[in-house]
């Protein structure tokens, strides 16, 4: 009997005939994207770990797989469960994640559950699947090479002030994930930390009937925001910060001869140029005495 090409990457790999922890991808919008190895690691598993049952459960039933048992597995409850997963993997037991859409540990509960499977020195396997950061990062129409995935910001403190300088000061394209309740906000502070003109695209609703990608520069899609309701999830994708205007020679000398007459030493003052204008201290130095 000839073995399918699934069964078959799964079997090669030592350990695998055992227990192990399956992180399944699942469908972000469209029921349609769940995958048949996702269906067969979720019919075999001992245990589904889910942030919801119910949730799950009609995914399931739509996959017609009745599942052994389920267990809560959420931003409160994984921690407590971790243990005994790990024991249950460990002692033989297949145990399949699943989070409420797209992939378990990217900004979703799983990350804890392969700790202690990997501390335990469990299997940890993964079942690819849909991933709105890639969706809307590949649609966006911005650089794609290179990109930084930020996931949810900090709602609020210093935390939220030092992340938004950061994202506003990176070079390569950048995902964020936002609630419809806080886009507006959100919106907003990267206005002020990025100013209204870099280039943005808001997407939501990804892989359902109402996909929208809206694609302008931050001051309009803060205006587009506001003007409407905004629902459902968004992944908000912003083009990195422009590179520094590159400094010419006068500006150095200007800035050193400024300093100087304030009374500065070179050395100082070379220091104090270099820093301030973001330029290597040896050409400073060599503009400063030649």
């Amino acid at each position: 009997m000839a073995m399918s090409s699934s069964s078959a990457s799964t079997s090669d790999r030592p350990g695998a005939a055992g227990g192990r922890l399956v992180l399944v991808g699942t469908p972000i919008g469209n029921l349609g994207d769940l995958a048949p190895r996702a269906i067969e690691a979720l019919a075999g598993a001992d245990l589904v770990c889910c942030e919801d049952t119910r949730r799950t459960g009609r995914l399931l039933e739509h996959a017609g797989v009745r599942a052994r048992a389920l267990r809560v597995a959420n931003e409160h409850t994984e921690g407590a469960v971790a243990a005994e997963v790990a024991e249950r993997v460990v002692r033989g037991e297949v145990v399949a994640v699943v989070s409420d859409a797209g992939m378990p540990g990217i900004s979703d509960p799983g990350e804890r559950l392969v700790a202690a499977v990997v501390a335990a020195g469990g299997i940890v396997e993964v079942v690819p699947g849909p991933s709105s950061a890639l969706a809307a990062l590949v649609a966006s129409g911005l650089p794609t090479g290179r990109f930084a995935f930020e996931g949810f910001l900090p709602r609020k403190g210093s935390g939220r002030t030092e992340r938004l300088a950061a994202v506003a000061a990176e070079r390569r394209t950048t995902v964020l994930f936002e609630a419809p309740h806080r886009l507006v906000r959100t919106l907003s502070d990267l206005v002020d930390a990025c100013g209204p003109d870099r280039e943005v695209s808001v997407a939501r609703e990804l892989t359902k009937l109402h996909e929208e990608h809206r694609r302008s520069r931050l001051g309009d899609a803060l205006a587009q925001a506001r003007a409407s309701e905004p629902r459902g999830e968004h992944v908000i994708v912003l083009a990195g910060a422009p590179a520094p205007a590159e400094v010419d020679d006068a500006a150095i000398r200007e800035a050193l001869d400024r300093l100087r007459a304030a009374g500065l030493s070179t050395r100082d003052a070379v220091a104090d140029v270099a820093s301030a204008l973001g330029v290597p201290k040896r050409r400073v130095y060599d503009l400063a005495t030649g």
